[in-house]
Parts: C-alpha cells; structure tokens; sequence
C-alpha cells in the first residue's frame, strides 16, 4: 500500500502538490507516463477511444523527439499532455540547476502547465522552482503495472483495492509494461471496472 496508494506524510513531503481531485466526486483521472512509445501508446488510445475516455499523458521529452508522430496521434485525439523531463531523470541525482534545465528543454516540445517527477520524487529547491511554473501532479494510485514482480492480475487488483473517489491513476505507456505483459491484461479490465462502479472519467 505504501507505494500503491502514499499515505498522508509522504503527500505532506511536497506540499500544494495535486494527489488526489475531489474525494465527493466519484470521479477517477487517468494518466499515462514514459510514452510516446510507437508499440504502446496507439494502442492505449484505441482502448480509451472504445470507452470515449480522454487521459492525461504525462510524457518524456527524448520520446517526443523521437516519435512527433505518436505525440501528435496523442494531441489529435483530445488528450492532455505533461512534462516528464527530457531524459527522465531522478531529481535526487542530479542538482537542481541540471534537473530545471532537463525540464526546461522537455517543456519546448509540449508546452504545458502540468509536471509529474519521475519515479516521484524531486529534492525539495527543484520542487520549490517547479511549482511557481507548473501544476505538479503526483498520484493517489499508482498500478505499478512496470512492475516484473507484479503479473497483470496483481495489477488490476491494485486498481480494484485502491480506486476512490478523485483519484488520479497512474499506468504506464511504456515498454516496461509492456513487454511484461501487465498493461495489455489490466487496462481494459480496470476500465471495465471502474464503469461498472460507476465512476466518471474526468480529464486533469
């Protein structure tokens, strides 16, 4: 549960940063991070096509340079972009000034307001810097479908376990989950889920 769904003392580590939308509103806000990949991301758009669900895709900037194409495919279709750095680089490695600037050159291909640190975590003068220039978006469920530990089904149950009202949740199009397989099973079947529990889909 610790890293599923982070308790309240590791959401106070960054304080006014967005985990959870309104817990009276049965709503979920799904997003996507590491994308564009060609092999996945179309895929995962057709899927949210089928149930008319618009997601926020929280993406690398290195993939956007390498694949405009799915990137463009992602902005046709009415979803909504974030910053994931260039690189996707651990803020706790680097010191701030290279950590901005790798964000900095991300934000010229896809301009927007929203950011997410990978592998959730930022010292806190990146973070103090970051969110006087963006919405930083964190999770209040994270499937770990990445996870080689983890086979689909622990997937889908971790989206079962933890789903609430508000929640931003948080899959991954890429070819970590991917190519493990957990993507491909728990995705659909957590979209049918959550329909079935009566949860609107809402953008970010």
């Amino acid at each position: 549960m610790f890293i599923e769904q982070p308790p309240e003392f590791v959401r106070k580590l960054y304080p006014g940063a967005i985990w959870r939308m309104d817990p009276n509103e049965k709503a979920v806000y799904l997003t996507f991070d590491d994308g564009p990949i060609p092999e996945v991301t179309p895929w995962v758009l057709e899927l949210l096509d089928k149930h008319n669900i618009k997601a926020t895709f929280f993406m690398v900037g290195d993939n956007i340079r390498k694949h405009p194409d799915v990137f463009q495919m992602v902005i046709d279709r009415g979803h909504r972009i974030g910053n994931h750095t260039f690189n996707h680089i651990r803020g706790f490695e680097y010191l701030s000034d290279n950590y901005l600037a790798n964000t900095d050159k991300a934000n010229e291909l896809m301009k927007t307001d929203l950011f997410r640190p990978p592998h959730g975590h930022m010292r806190w003068g990146q973070y103090f810097v970051l969110k006087r220039r963006y919405k930083i978006v964190m999770w209040d469920l994270v499937t770990r479908d990445y996870s080689k530990k983890l086979r689909g089904p622990q997937v889908l149950a971790n989206v079962m376990r933890y789903a609430r009202n508000g929640s931003i949740i948080t899959f991954h199009d890429s070819l970590k989950s991917w190519n493990n397989g957990n993507l491909q099973y728990a995705l659909p079947r957590a979209l049918d889920f959550l329909e079935e529990e009566g949860y609107e889909f809402k953008l970010l």
